[in-house]
């Protein structure tokens, strides 16, 4: 039987067996060779890479692997086939052996219980566990620090440092066989001899016939585009391969004659797959049938090399033929951008036949943002941003960046911004300018206060405004600015309990899955302006139909797909008047933007033209606007306003409309009207900074103290304030 195979590289696979040999092959030349006959005592059961470098360095040992086997030994074999170095490392056999992601260190655990780390050289570190049944499964966390074990039903997480906390729970009815780690999403896996599979507590499959003895997480990136999502896989003894997305749906269901499938591997760029048979044969499976779509385009890869492109309009088919395999592409803003295992394809949906090509440095792309002018590849490499004409733009970097772990949740991209959630600090999100490469502004990133999940740029309006929208640990929903002017960000809370979100491609139209409702903020922005109408913004709708954890998977115009959690896509329309009312706010036609209001009859739209007109300081629209949602006491404070003498005044009460006092006080002190600032902190009930500017402008103390006095009086309090007390005394 062959007990385990491992890729070197997307085309080439190792494999070793019962029969103490190790063979190389190459599916795509369909060669086969031996690599080298073991001694007749050693059985292999394990095997594993060493990893091919970390953010695009390199590494020296990259071509060797670490075989396990029964006699209780590792072996570091290089790719010649040369055994560099044999360890006594268990009582028993060799259950498992890992190196982490940095290839630093190597795990093995065994048949004695026992779990050690070692040096990349072989030479034991420490014990980490020891316990009284087989480790039948290992795997690192995503940062290296935690390994994950099996320690019979139960799985248990150990820090690496001593005296910190171990997480353990019970996981199945059964012998737990097999576990993985994912390093993009953070799931974890885990299958046994109950015949079920579960991830992260939280999905788990139905009853198998047998015994589940393995199963890898893919780890190509969780874009948005579901068929990139996570594939799963699991190998029973009932001969059956099975992919399914999202651990909720069948994607595919083979049969092969082969006996129980005892190890399977992804290829590094997550296309193909390897299984060791237990009739001494392996075999090899590609992912097909994916599919994208964007407006009237539906395309599918329906070869390795084939795509076919359908345009529903008027049912025209286009086959686009590739030189290698296609790893990864995306749709959208007009273009197909397809990246194969050497080159980057740049396809117009106005004209399949001349596609632009340009060479790929890396070569295994694990994701691609698009936006309206230019488009995002990340490679083990880095990122790079490049035009649609195929023009190398900038290439950001920033402190500890790894590539590997980047998806369409953590990486948001706009016309002038890209933004880049950090690994190392969860809470911390990195912006840079895409032009240049550099960090935005005072180069700082935007740091919260716990650990965010998902993130999203608006693609629409003037780069000063951007937006981000962002979704933490508890699943809240914020938004802020990228642009922060020196001074502190305000992080504004919009929703709670948000499982996906989405920005619209047109307008800056937010969409999201809130606890049981679907959501749309026709005008985020609102909460910058007058946080009390951001509710009436809303458009909500009961999201029941979506079944628990659906996922946002586009907003296209005034069209939304939903991925259900059993696979289906399910296509929502809203309002097509609010998309149309940005696009005359943007354009400052504020007369067509209030007889659309007028046209339409509806709340919703009045308080987005209130909130708009409020933001773009045009007082006589966000008047009409406000009376006809019925705030009459904003109407007759936007009425005192337009009275006000000067513009800087005027501008000031603006500010103070939108709960800036900070800022109107500060526009009232550089223009000199000192008497309006005072007045503005009076009328807050500031009294302390009312009566500082007094004294520091010598002018008016009498009257703030007159004031005070006043207010005292109507309240029947003695003034207890000192420096009230004081300058009282000397006037």
């Amino acid at each position: 039987l062959v007990s385990c195979v491992g890729w070197t590289t997307a085309d080439e696979l190792y494999s070793c067996s019962d029969d103490h040999q190790i063979m190389k092959w190459n599916p795509v030349t369909s060669e086969t060779t031996r690599v080298v006959k073991l001694p007749d005592d050693v059985y292999p059961i394990d095997l594993h890479w060493f990893p091919r470098g970390i953010a695009g360095k390199k590494q020296s040992q990259a071509e060797s692997f670490v075989l396990t086997s029964s006699d209780g030994k590792f072996h570091l074999i290089s790719k010649l086939g040369r055994v560099e170095k044999s360890v006594e490392a268990h009582c028993g056999a060799v259950l498992a052996g890992r190196w982490n992601y940095e290839g630093t260190a190597l795990v093995t655990v065994g048949e004695d219980g026992q779990v050690k780390i070692w040096s990349k050289t072989g030479m034991l570190r420490s014990t980490l566990a020891q316990q009284g049944t087989p480790v039948y499964s290992v795997s690192w966390a995503p940062d290296s620090d935690k390994v994950l074990y099996t320690s019979g039903k139960q799985l248990i997480i150990k820090p690496l440092q001593p005296n910190a906390k171990i997480l353990q729970w019970k996981a199945h009815d059964g012998l737990i066989l097999k576990t993985d780690w994912n390093s993009v999403n953070d799931l974890v896996l885990s299958a046994g001899e109950d015949c079920r599979y579960k991830s992260d507590l939280t999905t788990q499959s139905q009853c198998h016939k047998n015994f589940i003895y393995c199963s890898f997480l893919k780890k190509s990136q969780p874009c948005k585009c579901v068929y990139d999502n996570k594939y799963l896989l699991k190998m029973t003894g009932s001969l059956e391969l099975l992919f399914s997305l999202l651990f909720q749906w069948s994607y595919a269901l083979e049969k092969p004659n082969t006996g129980s499938i005892f190890c399977i591997s992804w290829s590094i760029d997550g296309t193909q797959l390897a299984g060791a048979c237990g009739n001494g044969h392996v075999i090899f499976a590609h992912v097909v049938e994916q599919r994208w779509e964007w407006k009237n385009f539906e395309i599918t890869l329906i070869k390795r090399r084939t795509m076919k492109v359908h345009n529903v309009m008027n049912d025209a088919v286009d086959l686009l033929e590739f030189r290698d395999r296609v790893i990864k592409a995306s749709l959208n803003y007009g273009y197909l951008v397809v990246s194969t295992s050497l080159q980057c394809y740049v396809f117009s949906t106005k004209n399949w036949n001349t596609p632009l090509i340009f060479d790929l440095k890396e070569g295994t792309v694990s994701l691609i943002l698009q936006a309206e002018r230019h488009f995002l590849l990340v490679d083990g490499g880095g990122l790079y941003l490049y035009s649609y004409e195929g023009r190398l733009i900038s290439s950001p970097k920033y402190p500890g960046m790894r590539t590997d772990i980047l998806n369409g949740q953590t990486v948001s991209l706009s016309n002038d911004t890209l933004a880049v959630k950090d690994k190392a600090d969860e809470k911390v999100i990195f912006i840079f300018e895409a032009l240049s490469g550099k960090p935005l502004g005072d180069g700082k990133p935007l740091t919260h206060k716990t650990e965010i999940v998902e993130i999203a740029l608006d693609q629409k309006g003037l780069t000063n405004e951007r937006k981000i929208a962002f979704i933490d640990k508890n699943r809240d929903l914020f938004i802020t600015s990228v642009k922060r002017f020196g001074k502190e960000q305000k992080i504004v809370k919009i929703g709670t309990m948000v499982q996906s979100l989405a920005w619209n491609d047109t307008s800056n139209i937010l969409c999201g899955i809130q606890d049981c409702r679907f959501t749309v903020w026709y005008y985020p922005n609102t909460v910058y302006v007058d946080k009390d109408l951001l509710p009436k913004t809303l458009y909500e709708k009961d999201a029941s139909e979506f079944s628990k954890t659906p996922q946002i998977v586009s907003f296209v115009g005034n069209q939304i797909t939903i991925r259900r959690a059993d696979g289906s896509l399910v296509h929502l329309h809203i309002s097509p008047y609010p998309a149309i009312l940005h696009s005359y706010v943007s354009a400052s036609r504020w007369e067509d933007g209030v007889r659309l209001c007028r046209f339409v009859k509806d709340q919703t739209l009045w308080a987005c033209l209130a909130a708009m007109a409020v933001a773009n300081k045009d007082m006589t629209t966000a008047e009409i606007a406000y009376a006809a949602i019925g705030e009459i006491d904003k109407v007759q404070y936007i009425n005192s306003i337009k009275d006000l003498p000067s513009r800087e005044s005027r501008m000031a009460h603006m500010l103070l409309f939108s709960g800036n006092s900070q800022e109107a006080e500060t526009l009232l002190l550089q223009s000199g009207l000192v008497y309006q600032a005072i007045q503005v902190n009076i009328n807050l009930y500031n009294w302390d900074r009312a009566l500082e500017l007094a004294v520091k402008h010598r002018t008016h103390v009498d009257t703030v103290l007159a004031y005070r006095q006043k207010f005292l009086a109507d309240f029947g309090k003695k003034e207890t304030n000192q420096r009230f007390l004081q300058y009282a005394e000397g006037v």
